[in-house]
């Protein structure tokens, strides 16, 4: 039998004799059940329905983003991040095909998938088999994978280097495992943040956003923002692209601090009076 995908979240299961009735993600309070029922689909009926297609564009130099068209699941953005010699697959979609196969192939391929969250896992096996990658995923969110593989780097502590230039940082908040990427010669070497939606760019792209849940809209407590920000503030950049495909252009490590302040503000009462 082959894996399954649910329709719903996006993330492929391991192959079972039986089709399961829930969807570990999706049961649980940071995403959702769809109001229809849990449905189930496979990677191959996706390519053989010819719907969907992937883009491929890139942003700056040494970054592109890949999105699916018409968008699947949460339809989150993947980044590809070219270094000297290692590229890194930020985040993953779980729509893979041949075009987008032969597209990244021609980019130099992808040494190693990290990720930020469990919601994004996708089919992380299936891109990292094709690609001969390694997948880094924080300890802390072990017990989420829902399709084991040998490829997975279980990874520890508050930070790890990659490889030069590309450093993940475990800040929580929306997982306890929660990391995002720091690309030290992004932006000009002025150095990017990719944080999927552990840092989420809100509509107005001067700010961001931080939740425990954002499709049932629960918020993070303020202790947890602040110890975000803490931790935030001691990194350099200039530049955040989130999960999808909101960017804070420039001046980003301040509009982050910012935004932490406004949140703490907000929950304590003190930014309105309603």
């Amino acid at each position: 039998m082959e894996e399954l995908v649910c329709t719903t979240c996006g993330v492929q299961i391991e192959s079972t004799e039986t089709v399961p009735s829930q969807c570990l993600i999706c049961t649980e309070h940071r995403q959702y059940v769809s109001p229809k029922g849990q449905t189930w689909t496979t990677l191959e009926e996706m390519v053989q329905s010819n719907t969907y297609q992937n883009d491929v564009s890139q942003e700056e130099q040494g970054l592109s983003s890949i999105r699916t068209e018409p968008s699947f699941a949460i339809g989150q953005t993947a980044y590809l991040v070219q270094g000297e010699n290692f590229n890194i697959l930020w985040d993953c979609i779980t729509y893979l095909d041949a075009l987008t196969i032969e597209t990244i192939k021609a980019l130099g391929g992808i040494d190693a998938i990290a990720l930020s969250h469990p919601h994004y896992y996708s089919t992380q096996v299936e891109w990292a088999e094709t690609f001969d990658a390694k997948i880094y995923i924080h300890e802390d969110d072990r017990q989420w994978v829902t399709r084991p593989s040998d490829l997975i780097i279980f990874w520890s502590g508050e930070t790890l280097e990659v490889a030069e230039g590309f450093t993940l940082h475990r800040i929580g908040g929306h997982f306890k495992g929660a990391a995002i990427l720091e690309w030290k010669d992004g932006s000009a070497g002025k150095g990017v943040l990719l944080t999927g939606d552990i840092v989420r760019v809100v509509a107005d792209r001067q700010w961001v956003s931080f939740m425990y849940s954002y499709p049932n809209f629960i918020p993070l407590p303020v202790r947890t923002v602040e110890r975000m920000a803490v931790q935030l503030n001691e990194i350099r950049f200039e530049r955040v692209y989130d999960a999808f495909h909101r960017i804070v252009v420039n001046e980003a490590r301040e509009a982050v601090q910012n935004s932490a302040r406004r949140y703490i503000d907000a929950l304590n009462g003190v930014l309105f009076d309603t």
